[in-house]
């Protein structure tokens, strides 16, 4: 999509000084328009755009037609072509992207071009029918509108990180000891001399055998059960607070001043006619 970046210049060197930047920032050359105003003229001239016009046009139409092909909003071409009027130079620039249009609009501003917002809205109703009376118009009226501008503070909300904490588990390990009694079995064999009869059982064993006696002892057998012995709860509590955001607000104040009567108009017209 096409873009016309537009910049109004109260000095036409500012304005060559602009168009060579763009030039030296990759813009190309034959999509520049530098426009200066011509000695004893009162508007543009080598902008083909808009001097193509009918020659009864006048300087203003010409300006405004120009600025009206390239806005629609009629406060926007009006603030245009009231900076344009008393301008040096006109620099305008063909983009195709609105990445490119900001660098361009970046350029434009640092190397001085006018605040046309600004520059509209400072002229007073006495430059409107001064205006009018050179392009061969009657607007009917000799007012103007002062917008009362007044700035509301909003106040939203957004999420921010704070403090936390961070749970980390890991297996650790200790010596333990336990005592058990252990049973042991040993045999023992002892000889006790004697003298005496046999008897009958001691003839029934008087003959070749054989006997045979274990020992038997206990050992420690070990095991592990696991058991839950402690649970580590992790939540969040919420609680709520209010907090007073203070700031200031900004408000247009218009003062009215009583002009006497025998005050000359034409004086206070001379000098209200610049911004």
């Amino acid at each position: 999509m096409t873009h016309t970046v537009v910049g109004i210049f109260d000095d036409r060197g500012d304005a060559q000084s602009a168009m060579n930047e763009l030039v030296d920032a990759g813009f190309i050359k034959e999509h520049i328009d530098l426009s200066n105003r011509a000695a004893g003229d009162t508007g543009t001239t080598a902008d083909n755009s808009y001097t193509s016009t009918s020659a009864n046009q006048g300087i203003g139409d010409r300006i405004s037609n120009f600025f009206s092909s390239l806005f629609d909003d009629e406060d926007t071409v009006r603030n245009y072509s009231y900076a344009a009027s008393d301008a040096e130079a006109i620099l305008t620039v063909q983009v195709d992207s609105d990445d490119r249009a900001r660098v361009a609009q970046e350029i434009l501003d640092r190397n001085g071009a006018i605040d046309v917002d600004e520059r509209g809205a400072s002229y007073s109703g006495q430059n409107l029918t001064d205006t009018d009376r050179t392009t061969g118009r009657d607007t009917g009226t000799t007012g103007t509108k002062i917008p009362v501008v007044e700035e509301n503070l909003k106040v939203g909300k957004r999420t921010v990180e704070g403090g936390g904490a961070r749970i980390r588990s890991r297996i650790v390990e200790k010596p333990v000891e336990e005592s058990v009694r252990l049973r042991e079995e040993h045999v023992v064999v002892n000889r006790h001399p004697v003298n005496r009869a046999v008897t009958d059982a001691d003839m029934r064993n008087f003959q070749p055998g054989e006997m045979e006696i274990t020992e038997r002892s206990e050992v420690p057998i070990v095991g592990k059960e696991a058991r839950v012995v402690e649970e580590v709860e992790v939540g969040k509590t919420v609680s709520e607070r209010d907090e007073t955001v203070r700031d200031t607000v900004r408000r247009t104040d218009v003062d009215v001043q009583e002009i006497d009567s025998d005050t000359d108009i034409n004086k206070t017209r001379s000098r209200t006619a610049k911004p």
